[in-house]
């Protein structure tokens, strides 16, 4: 097994836990992802119980996700031409009122379906260009050698605030129908505020742009071809991420077809949410110990060892543990591989980068969705599972042999890849 040397942490560096930017963007983006996650139950749910449709519920789902698939590419150029802090704000308030308007209609007695998509679709792609934003801010928030610490940090609380948030959609809910709208709007005034008090700058000092914005658009298409192991691993995530969509209803039926409670449902997926916290945790611990050719090799052949497991295993509760070590070890990789990603990206580009990957990997969400439901109405939930794993079988080995993986650089490489000059703009 192939160890790298990783970067020590100078001792005249600030602790992440008391640098006082980095804690006050966490904090934001925590409790805005809180009530994000509790809204995404609560939008079903309205659907269901002002419409009856579960078409409509879908619809609603789809057109909230299409902005994940159309703006990954406009949105990151536009965060590498905009102020990184001033868009977040910005996404931010409108974020919160579009939210509000749902809390209030439905106060008011005039919310239709209507509202509803188009605050979805609204919602979604101003949070694309958050999260692009945040993704692409960390670099200059956090000293290199902290990059792991901190994106580890990062996947701790995305998975922490789903954990939480979405049960507490349903409590909310219960409540009240406007309750967890209000509540939503409410987190996202919580991060204007952490942002605004936030004071160093989320980007290199820039030159100024000349070249026109769709010229731009397939810049880092165009540098992440360049790089072999990131060109790869990207093609890698978008392949498991579309297994793990169709696997979460998969999951679902089957813990339904052995008759499994409601409850029983929701405490499954809660297991698994502590996998994934746990994994987010030990990440750093593993990203300083192993290569990232053993963790992207090792993560690949994890979920294809572990999807076929799912067909012996009959109490929901069981399910939910094989699960929580699937959801263990996507942390890792996205720590690890992140990490590397950001460290080598140049400043100036990071906003691109991060649109093409996310085109990419995202681009496979709703992809997983309809595969998975398609299997499921013409297989059947065991016949589904063999299928995702000979799909996760076929990735694996792709990692396994691929050139670019199996010689993968080491993040001691990052610092010379991130001195690369800012492109000259075309045109």
């Amino acid at each position: 097994m192939t160890h790298t040397v990783r970067e020590e942490v100078p001792r005249n560096v600030t602790p992440l836990l008391r640098n006082r930017d980095f804690v006050l963007l966490w904090q934001a983006a925590a409790v805005s992802g809180l009530g994000s996650n509790a809204s995404s139950v609560a939008y079903p749910l309205l659907i269901l119980a002002l419409t009856g449709s579960p078409a409509d519920a879908g619809l609603t789902g789809f057109i909230a996700l299409l902005p994940q698939l159309l703006f990954q590419l406009p949105a990151g150029a536009l965060v590498d031409r905009w102020n990184r802090r001033r868009t977040m704000i910005v996404c931010d308030v409108l974020r919160g009122l579009a939210v509000a308007s749902v809390a209030a209609a439905l106060l008011l007695h005039r919310l239709s379906l209507w509202h509803i998509l188009a605050v979805g679709f609204a919602e979604g792609t101003l949070t694309v260009c958050f999260r692009i934003a945040a993704s692409a801010a960390v670099p200059n928030v956090v000293h290199p050698s902290q990059l792991a610490a901190a994106l580890s940090r990062n996947e701790a609380r995305a998975r922490g605030a789903a954990m939480l948030g979405q049960p507490l959609g349903g409590v909310l809910f219960g409540l009240g129908r406007a309750v967890p709208f209000l509540f939503d709007a409410a987190t996202y005034l919580w991060s204007l505020g952490g942002l605004l008090l936030i004071r160093r700058e989320f980007q290199a000092e820039r030159r100024p742009r000349t070249a026109p914005l769709h010229r731009e658009l397939t810049e880092g298409v165009r540098w992440l071809w360049r790089q072999p192991f990131l060109r790869t691993t990207t093609f890698l995530v978008a392949g498991s991420n579309l297994l793990f969509q169709a696997l979460f209803l998969t999951v679902i039926v089957m813990a339904r077809g052995r008759h499994g409670s409601s409850t029983a449902i929701g405490v499954m997926f809660g297991v698994a949410a502590v996998g994934g916290v746990l994994g987010s945790l030990l990440a750093p611990a593993v990203e300083r110990r192993l290569s990232m050719r053993t963790v992207v090799i090792g993560a690949n052949w994890a979920w294809a060892l572990l999807t076929p497991v799912l067909l012996v295993v009959r109490d929901p509760y069981v399910i939910g543990v094989v699960y929580a070590l699937m959801c263990f070890v996507g942390p890792v990789w996205n720590v690890v591989v992140s990490a590397y990603q950001l460290a080598v990206t140049p400043d100036a580009i990071q906003g691109r980068v991060l649109g093409a990957v996310g085109l990419v990997a995202f681009g496979a969400i709703p992809l997983g969705s309809l595969v998975g439901g398609q299997l499921l109405a013409w297989l059947g939930a065991d016949a589904t599972v063999w299928v995702l794993a000979g799909w996760m079988v076929l990735l694996a080995a792709t990692a396994a042999f691929s050139p670019s993986v199996r010689s993968a650089p080491t993040p001691a490489g990052a610092a010379s890849g991130s001195e690369e000059p800012e492109p000259t703009p075309a045109g």
